[in-house]
């Protein structure tokens, strides 16, 4: 019913969007720009323009990344999909060719797969992590699918299908590859990793980078864990799973809504998320375009979200947040137990925030005591001073501290002879021109 209600307001609110934007336009169209505003007209389109942005549907976001910067050479990126399944597909950041080999690159580079969270926001959050691993990497994401957009025919999708599209993905990337796993899904991929290393798959990647993620979320509980700690698993099927109303293609799937996953996120820190508002209202009657562009751009993304299948919800929060069942040992996939001590050959980096409140120290870090099968050289671990959760992905600290640690950790466990022996054998146009 919720959901229902939630939709119904959204569709009452549509026509007053509808005619804020339009007359926001009409502004526009006289040639109302910065030189005529006055006193007068900039605080009714302020206005104007926070409210659109209140009750507007926010949908998915485009990349956003056409080009990348290598050195002084602008190399057009195309967004290609390689492999699209109902809930997720594996997207591929193409650098054109031509202009790697004008911007000097005579080798090829490591192919990197970065999994995006499935945890009601779209893969587009990683924009900036992407961005900063393009110039020196070939790289692949996880692109996962709106619940609410999967028509019903196509059953369900829980924790082990997940750790199978990874599996699967990891095998079209191709060996000798490197992963990254940002946040919520860094058990999921140590979970595939691990059994792919018990199957002596040829595809088992080189490294592992798990950054913010909840592997043992019993070390340092933050208050999202202590949530999932304190309730019982009844009260989240009972609350917070609705079903999907029309006119979506999924309607009658059970999901957790991105709406409700926004709200959570929303009433942690609801003082400044109202103070970021009025901030953005005053800088629009100041003039101010870059603060306001920024806060645009931000809110475009933090507000737009998507649902998650029940299955899949419930279960991580029985399995992560209460049993901790990989840590104990207890994880078990397709009737296997899921056991990283197999894993022998992916090198492990660890990253975490000091100050992160969503996936406290240590809970990262717990990786490395369940990787009792690699040596201590292929065993790393860093904290980022100063860096909050989403600080360890993107922002000024991940470009210029956390990013080139990764490079270096990659690039040390890298063979440029078995990338172009595999790249000539399977995808020609990937060589940067050394085949």
């Amino acid at each position: 019913m919720l959901y229902s209600a939630i939709e119904i307001s959204r569709q009452a609110l549509s026509p007053f969007n509808a005619a804020a934007r339009s007359t926001l336009k009409m502004y526009e169209a006289l040639g109302i720009d910065e030189g005529h505003l006055t006193i007068f007209t900039r605080p009714p389109i302020a206005a104007l323009k926070v409210y659109e942005s209140l009750t507007r549907r926010y949908t998915k976001p485009d990349w956003g990344l056409p080009t990348t910067q290598i050195g002084e050479t602008e190399v057009p990126v195309s967004v290609e999909t390689v492999i699209e399944k109902p809930f997720g597909s594996l997207i591929r950041f193409a650098r054109d060719p031509d202009a790697l080999r004008a911007a000097g690159k005579t080798e090829p580079d490591p192919r990197v797969l970065i999994v995006a969270p499935m945890s009601g926001h779209y893969a587009t959050l990683l924009r900036g992590t992407v961005q900063a691993m393009l110039p020196d990497h070939e790289v692949f994401i996880t692109d996962w699918a709106d619940a609410r957009e999967v028509p019903l025919w196509f059953g369900r999708f829980d924790m082990h299908d997940y750790i199978d599209y990874l599996i699967e993905f990891m095998r079209e990337i191709g060996p000798d590859a490197h992963t990254m796993a940002v946040c919520q899904p860094g058990p999921l991929l140590l979970s595939a990793i691990a059994v792919m290393s018990r199957e002596n798959d040829p595809a088992t990647p080189s490294t592992m980078t798990f950054m913010g993620s909840p592997i043992d979320a019993r070390r340092s509980p933050t208050v999202t864990n202590l949530l999932a700690e304190q309730r019982a698993f009844e009260w989240f099927e009972q609350n917070m799973i609705q079903t999907v109303p029309a006119p979506y293609a999924g309607i009658g799937r059970r999901v957790y809504p991105g709406f409700l996953q926004l709200y959570s996120f929303i009433s942690m820190n609801a003082e400044r998320h109202i103070e970021a508002t009025w901030d953005y209202f005053e800088n629009l009657i100041r003039g101010d375009d870059d603060s306001a562009e920024k806060h645009e751009r931000f809110y475009d993304e933090y507000l737009s979200v998507c649902d998650m299948t029940s299955e899949f919800y419930l279960q991580t929060i029985r399995e992560v947040f209460q049993e901790y069942s990989l840590p104990r040992g207890l994880l078990c996939h397709r009737g296997e137990t899921v056991d990283p001590s197999l894993i022998t050959k992916t090198a492990l980096l660890t990253v975490e925030g000091e100050l992160d409140d969503i996936s406290g120290i240590g809970q990262t870090q717990a990786a490395h005591d369940l990787c009792t099968g690699l040596k201590p050289k292929n065993k790393i671990d860093y904290v980022q001073e100063g860096a909050g959760h989403y600080g360890v992905f993107n922002g000024s600290r991940w470009r210029t501290i956390i990013q080139p640690k990764i490079a270096e950790f990659i690039r040390e466990r890298y063979d440029p002879a078995k990338e172009r022996k595999f790249l000539a054998g399977k995808f020609p146009l990937r060589d940067a021109g050394a085949a």
